[in-house]
């Protein structure tokens, strides 16, 4: 009798298709990274320790705090927060957990001591360092900027270099407008909104950048009234949520921002300044702002 050997191994492409799936819960411009989180945790650990086992004992603090600094605000004790993917992504068919608990409760994660780890198959295929990678990268550009995404990697335990330089299989998007940069840094002067750096080197800008206040990857528009130019300190903390608009148009400041030095304390003068747009310049149009307020900012504001 001749024994056929089926080969169930997974090919990458049905590995990248299978993570790229987790996208259609972001329908709407709601931000919920949850199960991104999640596979992204995941992956660092596979990638550190050859498996993607978690102990929801051990981790589920970690993933808590990922979905707290990179999440959406909300009010959600972390532990719920924690609960909702991890019991939750089971239904995607790329997760397992190693007894039945019911979706969404706490109590019996905590108690039964349960552990979560991507399916088998899929774990196996994503052994190959070079397809967690693409991956990792295909997932965290799917839901965060190129401000937050390396953040988001090193919190995670992956090496944002490797990820973030390795090519894969692109996945379908909406086409960028090339111009619309140096269209957003004209409009602006070439100067920070927030600030007023303007640096230069020769006859290039240095220092600061077109910043999408309505992300890219959640529909927001290459247009001038979805853009700010902001240096890249700003930048980056606009898109972290310690910085916002209202729509009087003046900058707040997240309650939840610390720092312990006064240079850092600097952030807090920024608080209800206006921005002061050049005549002619396209202002943020409210819609924009009403979305980064309610998906990004880390709310509540600064007290005036």
């Amino acid at each position: 009798m001749i024994h056929v050997v089926i080969d169930e191994s997974m090919s990458p492409d049905e590995v990248l298709a299978r993570l790229s799936s987790l996208r259609q819960h972001t329908r709407g411009g709601k931000r919920s990274p949850h199960k991104p989180l999640l596979v992204l945790l995941a992956l660092g650990r596979l990638t550190t320790t050859g498996t993607s086992t978690l102990s929801w004992t051990a981790d589920a603090g970690k993933l808590a705090d990922l979905i707290r600094d990179f999440g959406p605000p909300s009010t959600t004790q972390p532990a719920q927060a924690a609960a909702y993917p991890f019991t939750r992504l089971r239904s995607d068919g790329i997760w397992t957990l190693d007894r039945d608990v019911p979706m969404d409760r706490v109590q019996p994660l905590s108690t039964e001591k349960v552990l979560g780890r991507l399916d088998p198959k899929l774990e196996q295929a994503l052994r190959d360092p070079d397809l967690a990678a693409a991956a990792a990268r295909r997932l965290v550009e799917s839901e965060f900027p190129p401000t937050v995404a390396p953040d988001v990697l090193t919190a995670v335990g992956l090496d944002p270099d490797a990820v973030l330089s390795v090519t894969s299989t692109p996945m379908p998007r909406r086409h960028r407008q090339s111009s619309w940069p140096a269209t957003v840094l004209q409009a602006w002067d070439r100067q920070c909104a927030f600030c007023g750096f303007d640096g230069q080197l020769g006859a290039a800008t240095v220092g600061v950048e077109a910043a999408h206040i309505r992300w890219f990857a959640f529909d927001g528009p290459d247009t001038p009234d979805n853009g700010l130019a902001l240096c890249s300190l700003h930048h980056k903390l606009f898109d972290h949520g310690v910085l916002g608009l209202n729509h009087e148009l003046r900058i707040t400041v997240s309650a939840k921002f610390t720092s312990r030095t006064t240079t850092g304390r600097t952030v807090y003068q920024l608080h209800q300044r206006p921005l002061v747009p050049r005549p002619g310049t396209t202002p943020p149009a409210p819609a924009h702002i009403t979305w980064h307020t309610r998906e990004v900012f880390k709310s509540p504001a600064l007290t005036t």
